[in-house]
């Protein structure tokens, strides 16, 4: 950025005369300078000029030339001998020097912006004012930089002439002299360190004229200087005495709103772009600035990574909230190059602001990269809250997988030994986790090197591990014992991701090392049986203890085992701190027949005193924990397991024990966990699924949100598994979907499960039933466009993928959409024409029936259709299969012969002429769809003129196609017959079916295309003419063809009264 510019006070007095402008803001006729006579000041001037537009590596020496000149023109000689250049310009002054140098400049503005030449002549004279002004200076004896009035020099006075001269072009009717002219000032005023009050308001005031221009090249030029001049006053506010500190607040806030709602809503991304990076950097702007990260331009989204935070500085004085979301917006961003630049601001800057280095200079030079620095490394990720962005699909994964990869000298540094697994925190452990990772699923095998290296063997992990879920156990207790306070819930919470990253790490070991498999088999033996083992905690342990166990029927068996036997542990364990009664339900004892006891314990038949209020609420509330406690062991093992339920004796006890006891339980929480596993079940049986499908959908239908949405999640997956039979022989399943697909106005969250559901069953092509597909398709069509679901971005968002997916991926799926294409379209009319409410405009809350109609159209479109053999299809994409389009039309048509509203049906006619018609289509359904409609035409089906227009659009089309069909087949006809065959062959009319589609001859040497053109020039006369009311299109025909179509006519008539 360029340095700041400081303003004067002074008042601009001495400024050498020049033209006066108009003031107005459309100037139409702006006053160009009169050609004065050539003289011999001017071709020294222009071959400055000539040379500085050439190359901007001679700038300086061409400026320091141009100094020279206006140097002999400004100031007296010092020297008595000249040089042959000062004596020709001996006898010019100033006023000459600076027509001169205006007069140049004014031939940049004209010029367009795809030369390079206005460019670099721009920059040339910004170069040349700057040094003209510092030369200046140093002549007069101001050295000081910062002083408050601004000496007048021949170069200021030449600059404020200059601008004069410039600024009426701002408003000029060419739009490039307007971006030139914008250009050029902005430019200046970026290239200056001080300019005159005066010439600052009027600067300013053209400038903010210039952000509304229709032109985008010239509003980023515009901002361009706007944004210095916003930062300058705020400077300028900050440092002023407070004589006129109201007025200029007002004029700096006022400036700054307006490129802040620029920034926000100007539909150029160059303009937002150029306000990005030249805005201020302040309090009150930052916030607009950051934002910038979701912007729909990714050039702008990448700006903020490359070049707005690293100017902002130390990345730690953003709030955590906002650090997350800046990493997890560019790391997730849908752009390479904005994923690239936001993993290279985090490794390469926040790493060095947390080891100390000082910023870059400004010179761009990179600064020098600071040696490996764990606690650097540590206290980077403390400040992103690693211990909430570090689990799982967190962002503080992403982040570390691209700092391993983008920082080798970190991978090399790292010493993972005893000392550090001792110490471990939850920032250490997370390194040695995403370590782990990356080197053993990264660059193809190429680190693991490293893991032989750095990283501790599996016995000495299970030995870490089991000392850290000691100490989290050990905390928790402690928590539950007596009442917690946050530092102690925060050293919990801690503890606990500790044991989730060892688990992690677990899961990736290798355990060939059947000691090392021995003791960790063990200890997650031991710890599942643990009774105040965290949830998230327990789901990791049993799918380590799967991955312990082998992978056959016999390991499964035994991984069912080991858990079931670790449920009754949990089970036994907390039910003997209960003094009390424990049969009140089959439940309890389950657990001892799962855990091996052949009766229940009797110890809860014995008399116990009665229980107070407060200990049988104790008591109930302990013993759901019990059973949700089991039942997540139970979910967390039923979602590791893929064998038969029936050939496993421990899922079938577990089942009847377990499972069914608490699907049949009074408490809430219980049941709906209950519901859970049970489903699970029923993945592993498909008779087990369909006796309690009934069940399931009784829970869709009175169940709450929560419980509706995970009876839908039940049923999706029922039916991926074990097939649609299940939803065509139970008609009940699809009044569930169908219900939840329409439940957008009361349920918004189950109507966004039921259309991801519906979407994954469709596309998936699990239901394959053509009435299920197209009533579901219709549903989703409908719900994509009606009002219920605008606020639903779930359904917006899903159905925006898969509606183009479905129908692109196969022309079935194209075909499915013609079907019920129509009637949702008809449904959509009816929710428009029926919308009612009084605070909201129908067309703020849906689009209209044409975008709709031109979306069904695109979506059926046939070239649009994946094809296997994609070289062939790219080859003749403009001749593929059209069949769908042609059984739309004829859907289309036979709509409109029925009873349709005025408005549908100018929507349907519109859609005629937007269908494709394809010489690759099957001859008989181009023929038959031909004949359609012709009927349409002579029925003069249609009476507006669009709809007309569309369908003689299709007529001709399919007019040419039919013809040459026709053709073809009369050629083939022809070589059949052989050559000597002199009677001419009368081929079938297809331009228009007289008489319910009757045969026209017409002549062989007679092209189809202007056939079809004569066609519908004799219609349109027909339609014109005053007294003619017969039906079709009329085509000139001689008059031999007159007496055949005479005697065809005739014909036909008799047939009529026949019948």
């Amino acid at each position: 950025m360029p340095a700041k510019t400081t303003r004067s006070t002074r008042s601009s007095t001495g400024a050498a005369p020049h033209r006066s402008t108009s003031s107005r803001a459309t100037s139409q006729n702006i006053d160009v300078p009169d050609e004065t006579p050539d003289n011999p000041l001017r071709p020294q001037v222009a071959a400055v000029f000539r040379e500085a537009q050439r190359t901007t590596a001679s700038h300086r020496k061409l400026a320091v030339t141009l100094r020279k000149v206006q140097e002999a023109c400004c100031y007296e000689p010092t020297a008595p001998k000249k040089p042959a250049t000062a004596a020709a310009v001996d006898d010019f002054d100033e006023d000459d020097f600076n027509t001169e140098f205006v007069r140049c400049v004014l031939r940049v503005m004209p010029i367009k912006k795809s030369e390079g030449v206005g460019e670099k002549t721009i920059r040339f004279i910004g170069l040349f004012l700057r040094n003209a002004i510092d030369k200046d200076n140093e002549l007069a004896g101001v050295m000081d930089g910062d002083a408050s009035t601004m000496p007048e020099t021949p170069a200021t006075r030449l600059t404020t002439h200059l601008m004069e001269t410039i600024l009426p072009l701002l408003t000029a009717k060419d739009k490039f002299v307007r971006y030139r002219s914008t250009q050029l000032i902005a430019h200046i005023i970026n290239s200056l360190d001080a300019i005159d009050d005066d010439l600052f308001h009027k600067l300013r005031l053209g400038l903010l004229r210039r952000i509304r221009d229709k032109e985008a090249m010239v509003r980023a030029q515009a901002v361009l200087g706007l944004g210095r001049l916003a930062g300058n006053q705020i400077e300028a506010e900050a440092n002023s005495d407070g004589s006129d500190s109201d007025s200029d607040h007002e004029a700096a806030s006022g400036l700054l709103e307006k490129l802040l709602e620029v920034v926000q809503n100007d539909p150029s991304a160059d303009v937002r772009r150029s306000l990005l990076v030249n805005l201020p950097i302040l309090p009150a702007t930052l916030p607009f600035l950051l934002e910038r990260a979701r912007d729909q331009d990714a050039a702008t989204r990448r700006a903020v990574y490359s070049r707005l935070l690293p100017a902002l500085g130390d990345f730690r004085h953003l709030s955590l909230s906002m650090r997350e979301k800046l990493l997890r917006w560019g790391l997730r961003d849908r752009d390479e190059n904005v994923r690239k630049a936001a993993g290279r601001l985090f490794r390469e800057r926040w790493i060095e602001d947390c080891a100390g280095t000082p910023p870059p200079a400004e010179t761009g030079q990179p600064a020098e990269v600071s040696p490996p620095n764990i606690d650097a490394l540590l206290e980077l990720l403390e400040r992103i809250d690693v211990v909430n962005s570090g689990v799982e699909n967190g962002v503080a994964l992403e982040a570390m997988r691209g700092f391993w990869e983008g920082r080798p000298d970190y991978r090399e540094a790292m010493v993972f030994d005893d000392s550090f697994f001792e110490t471990l925190s939850a920032e250490s452990v997370f390194v040695v986790r995403t370590f782990n990772d990356f080197c053993r699923n990264e660059g193809n095998g190429k680190h693991e090197s490293l893991i032989e290296e750095k990283l501790p063997e599996v016995t000495q992990v299970a030995f870490y591990l089991e000392r850290y879920v000691k100490v989290l156990i050990d905390a928790i207790k402690r928590i539950e014992e007596q009442d917690a306070e946050e530092d102690e819930e925060a050293d919990t919470a801690e503890q606990e991701f500790i044991v989730e990253q060892l688990l992690h790490m677990a899961l990736t070991l290798d355990y060939s090392d059947e000691v090392g498999r021995r003791k960790m088999f063990s200890l997650l033996r031991q710890t599942l049986s643990i009774p105040e083992l965290p949830d998230e905690v327990t789901k990791l342990t049993v799918t380590v203890l799967r991955d312990i166990c082998a992978p056959d029927v016999a390991g499964e068996k035994e991984f069912c085992s080991i858990v079931l036997e670790a449920v009754a542990d949990v089970h036994d364990t907390i039910a003997d701190e209960m003094p009390g009664d424990n049969d009140d339900e089959s439940f309890h004892s389950a657990r001892s027949e799962v855990s091996g006891d052949s009766t229940p314990t009797r110890r809860g038949k014995s008399k116990t005193p009665e229980l107070s209020e407060e200990d049988a609420a104790r008591k109930a509330i302990k013993e759901i924990m019990i059973n949700m406690k089991c039942l997540h062991i139970v979910q967390c093992m039923l979602s590791n397991v893929a064998g038969d339920l029936q050939q496993n004796d421990h899922l079938v006890a577990m089942l009847n024990n377990l499972v069914v006891p608490a699907v049949r339980s009074h408490e809430a929480p219980v049941r709906e966990r209950g519901l859970v596993c049970l489903g699970l079940c029923s993945l592993l049986d498909r008779s087990l699924a369909e006796e309690n499908l009934t069940l399931f959908m009784h829970f869709f239908q009175k169940g709450h949100t929560a419980l509706q949405i995970t009876a839908l999640h039940i049923l999706t997956d029922i039916l991926n598994v074990h097939g649609a039979q299940l939803l065509s022989s139970n008609p009940t399943l699809l009044k569930v979907y169908i219900k939840a697909l329409r439940s957008g106005a009361k349920h918004p969250e189950v109507q966004a499960a039921a259309t991801v559901a519906a979407s994954k069953l469709l596309l998936g092509r699990v239901v394959n039933d053509h009435d299920v597909s197209a009533e579901l398709l219709k549903t989703l069509v409908v719900a994509y466009f009606e009002p219920a679901s605008a606020g639903n971005q779930s359904v917006r968002q899903a159905l925006n993928y898969f509606l183009p997916v479905f129908c692109y991926s196969r022309a079935e799926n194209q075909d499915l959409m013609r079907c019920v294409a129509l009637d949702a379209l008809h449904t959509l009319y009816n929710v428009r024409e029926g919308f009612d409410d009084d605070d909201a405009d129908i067309d703020d809350e849906m689009v209209s029936l044409s975008t709709i109609a031109a979306c069904l159209v695109d979506w059926t479109d046939p070239r649009k259709c994946y094809s296997p053999d994609s070289s062939a299809a790219d080859a003749e994409k403009k001749h593929v299969n059209a069949d769908v389009h042609l059984d739309f039309a004829t859907d289309i048509l036979d709509r409109l012969a029925g009873n349709v509203p005025k408005d549908e049906k100018k929507t349907l006619a519109a859609l005629l002429g937007k269908l494709y018609i394809s010489p690759a289509s099957s001859p008989d359904k181009s023929r038959d769809a031909y004949a359609q409609i012709c009927a349409a035409v002579d029925a003069q089906l249609l009476s507006d003129t669009a709809g007309r227009n569309a369908l003689y659009k299709i007529h001709v089309s399919l007019g040419k196609l039919v013809n040459a069909l026709d053709a073809a087949a009369g050629a083939g006809d022809a070589r059949a017959r052989g050559s000597g065959s002199g009677s001419g062959s009368v081929s079938r009319a297809s331009s228009v079916g007289l008489g319910g589609g009757g045969p026209v001859p017409r002549p062989e040497a007679a092209p189809a295309g202007s056939l079809r053109e004569v066609e519908i020039k004799e219609e349109e006369e027909e339609e014109e003419g005053d007294g003619d009311d017969s039906e079709g299109t009329v085509v000139r025909k001689s008059s031999a063809e007159q007496s055949l179509v005479s005697e065809l006519l005739s014909e036909e008539e008799e047939e009529e009264e026949e019948l």
